[in-house]
């Protein structure tokens, strides 16, 4: 079969690198032109995906595509499962309907508020001037959240009044975040150790993955800004098996039926974002999508093909599917741009990379590289994610440590610390 990746990112290489592996694909397509670690696996074609979803359909149907798998939130939001299912074209993820889970932080509240799933207490706001009031009023630390789309970094903290002021003039004012900013979500600062929960779904039956968790923060300790992900690890000891079972039959399965009951059949994969409370779980956001670095732990630990479980949600027979897991644990570093997640350069030449995937255990996954003058070069906040298994949690954050001592490029930025919360729950039991 022909199978096409929608995206170009380090969670799509990650995609490409185990859908090759599959016995029943002969060739794996990529849209856009993607980075160097795709094009190394797949065909890659320079289709925008900006306002283009017809010449998406044309290709698919050109080169009679049996399956296309879309990465990015962007385009499921924007409804290019649409497009192609209208042509009878199969697609796996969310419709534009579906996707407002991640779409709209504004939307994914009042469904958690109407069914009772635990989460911060908000208010939502489209003028900046009545979310200052709020916030001088209340005078608590607060997140400062874009309603829409924003990369993973439109949550903004706001510890103080005058920081959380700034973080609404950021995003309604300055318009960082452009239009995903004309409303905003302002919720109260939850305490606690976030999770990332990963769960299939064919609009009725759910099928969840292993645990991870993600590292949001650009440095060390979870300081500094924002990011897409800064590195991860799975399993996530912070899951225990009661808390999973919580999260299925409290969070995951009335999300699933109350969007059905809103005729919005959500067909894809549910990302809860969790923090864990002393208060117990509350829910930090939904997403559309295989979380970004997450996927490049959970994937390589995956041992079924990943093409029969996508076409089980597809096809409303996920029930039939039983998930098997390597025993290995997985743990992802991404190494950065100098500066990221604020403005940094390209550019840079790449050193290493053999030499870190000849180490055993580890695959880099590319996500901001390209060629230029037959050297690889960084063309993006976050450039790189190396990812290790091994027997156990620490030998694999020390592996792909490991990987990250043998890259080079001028100004690399890489945390330190991944896995550390793991490694002292595991020294403290």
């Amino acid at each position: 079969m022909k199978v096409l990746v929608i995206g170009k990112g380090g969670r799509e290489h990650t995609l490409v690198w185990k859908i090759v592996q599959e016995l029943r694909v002969e060739k794996v397509y990529c849209i856009p032109a993607g980075n160097v670690g795709i094009e190394q696996l797949a065909d890659c074609r320079s289709i925008s995906l900006e306002t283009n979803f017809a010449e998406v359909a044309d290709f698919v149907e050109a080169e009679k595509i049996d399956l296309t798998v879309v990465g990015p939130e962007d385009p499921l939001a924007a409804g290019l499962v649409d497009v192609l299912r209208e042509r009878g074209l199969r697609a796996f993820g969310p419709d534009r309907k579906a996707a407002i889970l991640e779409a709209s932080k504004d939307f994914a509240k009042q469904l958690m508020m109407k069914i009772g799933i635990p989460t911060a207490t908000y208010r939502t706001f489209d003028n900046p001037d009545a979310a200052i009031d709020y916030i001088k009023k209340i005078n608590t630390p607060v997140f400062v959240k874009a309603d829409g789309l924003a990369a993973g970094k439109g949550a903004i903290p706001g510890r103080t009044v005058d920081a959380a002021i700034q973080a609404v003039r950021q995003v309604m004012v300055e318009r960082e975040f452009g239009a995903a900013g004309d409303k905003i979500v302002i919720e109260e600062e939850m305490i606690g150790e976030e999770a990332s929960f990963t769960v299939l779904t064919d609009g009725t039956y759910c099928l969840p993955f292993v645990s991870s968790q993600d590292h949001k923060m650009s440095l060390d300790g979870d300081q500094g800004k924002n990011t897409g992900g800064m590195g991860a690890y799975s399993p996530a000891p912070v899951i225990t098996p009661e808390l999973h079972a919580y999260v299925m039959e409290s969070i995951a399965y009335p999300t699933i039926d109350e969007m059905r009951a809103q005729g919005r059949i959500f067909k894809g994969v549910l990302y809860i974002g969790l923090m864990i409370t002393e208060a117990g779980p509350k829910v930090i956001e939904f997403n559309c999508r295989f979380g970004d670095p997450e996927t490049q732990v959970l994937l390589p630990r995956m041992e079924n093909e990943l093409i029969p479980v996508l076409e089980a949600c597809i096809d409303g027979t996920l029930e039939e599917i039983e998930l098997k897991w390597r025993r290995e644990a997985a743990a992802c570093v991404v190494m950065a741009s100098g500066g990221y997640p604020n403005p940094y350069e390209t550019g840079e030449v790449i050193m290493g990379l053999k030499r870190a995937n000849a180490l055993e255990g580890v695959t880099v996954f590319h996500a901001g590289t390209k060629g230029y003058n037959g050297k690889i070069v960084t063309d993006g906040g976050r450039v790189l994610g190396v990812t290790a298994l091994a027997s156990n949690l620490k030998a694999a954050i020390d592996q792909a440590y490991r990987g990250v001592a043998e890259i080079h490029f001028d100004r690399a930025h890489f945390r330190r610390d991944i896995g550390y919360r793991a490694l002292e729950r595991r020294n403290e039991a």
